[in-house]
């Protein structure tokens, strides 16, 4: 913590010897003079403030733009969400995780997917279903009116690999289209929604 050391400028004058001294001092105005460590002190403050949240931006978090329905209702077309890049550096993908990565079959395209399986888990759906090492996933982010019929046949998802779906399942095209992502692919975990402020939030 800074400590700040308070210079005083203002001017004591020596009092009057005798009832006979003449006329009044006047002490110097010291307002403005006091104003300028105030006024840098603040300038300094809110730099270093710019710079840690320029640092957080820049390094760790990239706001992105939602574009498509795939994600509905948890994510909206167009809404606006950070994307924390640094995390999976500190702890792993789990399953329930909201990831951004590049479209494995044209990497110039990123996609936004929830994780439903990691590496070594078996999982299968059947008419719609998510079956994941023999359990049926409790999914309360896909309503009923989002909900498909299609079926997968069960796979191990490989090493170092995730398997991703839309939570809209019927508008999804996700890893029962182009299998499961490698982790390579993944870059940042969609964490906070700011826009538009009707969803501002953390997203689950």
């Amino acid at each position: 913590m800074n400590s700040v050391r308070n210079e005083d400028n203002s001017t004591v004058l020596p009092a009057a010897s005798s009832p006979d001294a003449t006329g009044p001092t006047v002490a110097s105005p010291a307002g403005p003079k006091r104003l300028k460590p105030a006024v840098s002190g603040w300038l300094r403050d809110m730099l270093i403030s710019l710079a840690v949240s320029a640092f957080f931006i820049i390094f760790l978090y990239q706001p992105v733009k939602v574009e498509g329905t795939s994600m509905m209702p948890t994510l909206d077309d167009q809404e606006r969400v950070f994307i924390n890049k640094f995390v999976y550096k500190l702890e792993p993908i789990e399953p329930g995780d909201v990831v951004v990565f590049h479209y494995p079959r044209d990497t110039a395209k990123s996609y936004i997917k929830r994780v439903v399986a990691v590496a070594g888990d078996r999982v299968k759906i059947e008419d719609g279903v998510v079956f994941v090492n023999g359990h049926r996933m409790s999914e309360p982010y896909v309503p009923d009116a989002y909900e498909d019929v299609r079926s997968y046949p069960e796979t191990v998802v490989p090493a170092h690999g995730y398997f991703v779906l839309g939570d809209h399942r019927n508008l999804s095209n996700d890893s029962r289209d182009f299998g499961p992502v490698d982790e390579a692919f993944i870059y940042g975990k969609a964490v906070f929604g700011y826009w538009p402020v009707a969803k501002l939030g953390k997203l689950r």
